[in-house]
């Protein structure tokens, strides 16, 4: 178990030991307790910002901690210390076990150490490359982005990295360890063109190190040029939008990122919390068509290198493919450990929290819609009038209602088949179970994001994957400023 061994030796001090670990767990359960966990932590994070060739942010910082939680029922008494000694521990160990309730007796199982599978290199991203190369990186981009358009007036370019180590150790034998690197890199520009500014932004990533951004495409050029390029071409498009029309009409989402509707229309109704406790517009549909019979809907937590990837989820649960949707009929949640236990269920390796001092609940890793059969050149000609949307800002949802509300980041006119005039300001408002069911074509171009996804729920933010292929939804309203 090599993880196990190394990020011991890492976050370990003062004689804690994994041998040990099972006496403070005891300490816990000398209460009647269901279940708990102890989550080690330990991480460095950095990040660059390039404004205008000028380096206008720098910083680094390091988290270490143990979070300790006691379940009884529905209850958790949850404690956490910000250092890693056996001290802390204790005091941390004794809090939790204060707090919770009084429940049945569970006593503490023998460790089974979880082997992890390789879906990323463990390497510490931060420390690959000096900052000389790193600033370097960012120059560049900055100067090849003046280069591509001389209408160019602000460029914004950042660097970021995180090299986190975790263990977990949990009275249901539980004990496993992850190393977990991940880089992202990001452009935004703003042009100007008589007196009109316009933005764009493009970026990417994903659990490996800085070395992708600097590997070459045919034409010779570094990977995070592409992202340079994309940042340009969507201020070129929107410098010469025109209002998008309103009102209820055909809307076609591009492959890729516009997945993130996906993700907050239907992927937060289908996490467990939210269905345990019928707060959901999915409640107590499982075996029941949610969508349309072309819709299949995933979750998965084991693609290589892929930014919402983990090999253990945050409870110590090797990460799995899910599917949630199957043809439009719903086939299940998103679960931890403690939802999936309330109600009668296995865990999913879907429990995930942002650090040692939050306590984890379902979460998504990579959700994405399965291909279809259609070509995306044929969706669009199916169109005589319309919306194509391929890419989006930001958006809401209401998680018990199911409506959602997004804005287009780009988006054009489909006339006759043909996709037209670029327009501005087009908001998509909906409702998730609905627009499921008025998908009538899928594309066979699934693509997934690049790597830039944040999901926030409950005031934590964790890393995530969107993706789909290309979608005809019949009837969508569009808010538009014409």
């Amino acid at each position: 178990m090599p993880f196990l061994s190394q990020v011991e030796q890492s976050l370990f001090q003062g004689g804690l030991t994994l041998d040990g670990l099972q006496d403070y767990l005891a300490i816990i359960h000398q209460h009647q307790i269901d279940f708990s966990d102890l989550y080690f932590q330990g991480s460095r994070h950095e990040s660059w910002v390039l404004e205008d060739g000028i380096i206008k942010e720098g910083s680094f910082h390091i988290e270490r901690g143990v979070g300790v939680r006691a379940i009884t029922g529905e209850k958790t008494g949850f404690a956490y210390a910000d250092e890693i000694t056996p001290a802390a521990l204790d005091a941390a160990a004794r809090a939790a076990r204060g707090i919770a309730l009084a429940g049945k007796q569970h006593k503490v199982k023998a460790f089974s150490r979880t082997q992890n599978i390789a879906l990323y290199d463990s390497a510490d991203p931060i420390a690959a490359m000096d900052e000389v190369k790193k600033i370097e990186l960012l120059k560049q981009a900055d100067a090849y982005i003046r280069s591509l358009d001389s209408r160019v007036i602000q460029v914004v370019v950042s660097l970021s990295g995180v090299h986190e180590e975790i263990l977990v150790a949990a009275s249901d034998g539980t004990l496993a360890a992850d190393v977990r690197p991940l880089v992202r890199f990001n452009c935004s520009v703003i042009l100007e063109e008589n007196g009109k500014r316009e933005r764009g932004s493009a970026g990417g990533g994903g659990r490996h190190d800085y070395s992708v951004f600097l590997t070459t495409d045919d034409a010779g050029l570094p990977h995070s040029f592409e992202f340079a390029r994309e940042a340009v071409r969507q201020a070129q498009v929107n410098i010469h939008a025109v209002d998008a029309p309103a009102g209820e009409m055909t809307v076609v989402l591009g492959s890729g990122w516009p997945g993130v509707l996906l993700h907050e229309a239907v992927g937060h109704g289908l996490e467990g919390d939210f269905n345990r406790k019928g707060s959901s517009a999915f409640s107590g549909k499982v075996g029941q068509p949610v969508a349309s019979s072309l819709v299949t809907v995933v979750d998965d937590g084991t693609m290589q290198n892929r930014r919402g990837s983990l090999s253990i989820d945050d409870e110590g649960v090797p990460t799995q493919k899910t599917t949630l949707i199957e043809n439009g009929i719903l086939k299940g949640y998103m679960q931890d450990k403690l939802n999936a236990r309330l109600m009668g269920q296995a865990s999913t390796g879907n429990g995930r929290r942002e650090s040692y001092a939050h306590l984890p609940m379902p979460r998504m890793t990579n959700t994405y819609m399965e291909a279809g059969k259609s070509d995306p050149a044929e969706i669009i000609k199916s169109v005589k009038k319309g919306i194509y949307a391929p890419n989006f800002g930001g958006g809401q949802v209401d998680i018990t209602s199911g409506k959602f509300v997004f804005s287009a980041s780009e988006a054009y006119l489909i006339e006759n088949g043909e996709v037209t005039q670029a327009i501005k300001g087009a908001t998509l408002i909906g409702n998730g179970p609905e627009a499921m069911s008025q998908i009538s074509m899928v594309g066979n171009d699934l693509a997934l994001d690049k790597g830039v996804g944040v999901c926030g729920k409950d005031g934590q933010s964790v890393p995530v994957g969107v993706g789909q292929p290309t979608l005809k939804i019949d009837k969508l309203t569009v808010g538009g400023t014409a």
